[in-house]
């Protein structure tokens, strides 16, 4: 699963990673800091002519084509890497419409009690990433208008995430951008990311709710110890499965 996403740096800095194209102008987005879908975010997509890459702002929740009207949407903002090539959701965006989908971190939660604890997981330089993701053009049947919307792929977690979840997103390497956007094998990239190469702490728990979206979310956060619980910090502790999810 992947339903919460942080994105809040320029977009220019999520530019350096796949080499964007920025002569159209820069996206005017809004930072996300506990970003959720239905809301638009930066992804990067290469021009099926040209190659070149642009950084647009697309809405998180898949409408395929054949898409009735746009509540299917809350359904689709996962895509299993294990199905993706053979779903109707899905086959013919991972043919043609894959995407890169940069973060600086995404979050998970494990349980403790009645609780629901949030964690940021990230790479363990802090450095911004890019995530596997499809797009996919929709035609509003009621008032004409075109939309366009993405999804992030997900994959079996690694020893890291597993620790809060049995699912993660899938995380394309740098070296490995232009092939998920452009080359051959693209489900060669669908695994799980190695987990020494990243670490976790926790989080506010003012991030249980979308409506709070401000910097401090992705502070460490200092968790109070469950009775017969010592206080747990990044990288230790048992967990949970996630509460909710559309995949």
């Amino acid at each position: 699963m992947c339903g919460r996403v942080a994105q809040a740096k320029n977009p220019t800095e999520y530019g350096s990673m796949p080499k964007i194209d920025f002569t159209r102008g820069i996206p005017n987005a809004p930072p996300h800091y506990n970003g959720a879908p239905g809301q638009d975010y930066l992804i990067a997509r290469a021009h099926p002519e040209t190659h070149d890459i642009t950084l647009d702002l697309i809405r998180w929740g898949l409408l395929p084509s054949w898409a009735k009207d746009r509540k299917i949407a809350w359904k689709l903002i996962n895509a299993r890497a294990e199905t993706v090539a053979t779903a109707a959701a899905f086959k013919k965006a991972f043919e043609k419409r894959r995407c890169l989908v940069p973060v600086d971190g995404f979050f998970e939660w494990k349980t403790v009690g009645k609780q629901k604890r949030p964690y940021m997981i990230a790479l363990a330089d802090r450095s911004p990433f890019t995530l596997a993701g499809l797009w996919e053009n929709w035609k509003d049947p009621q008032s004409g208008e075109w939309v366009r919307t993405f999804t992030i792929i997900t994959t079996d977690a690694n020893d890291l995430v597993a620790k809060l979840h049995d699912r993660m997103p899938v995380v394309i390497a740098p070296e490995d951008h232009d092939r998920w956007l452009n080359g051959p094998n693209p489900g060669e990239l669908l695994k799980p990311f190695p987990a020494d190469r990243m670490v976790m702490w926790p989080v506010s728990p003012k991030l249980n709710s979308p409506k709070n979206d401000s910097p401090d979310l992705l502070d460490e956060f200092e968790e109070p110890a469950a009775e017969g619980e010592p206080v747990e910090r990044a990288n230790e502790g048992e967990a949970d499965r996630a509460p909710r999810n559309s995949e």
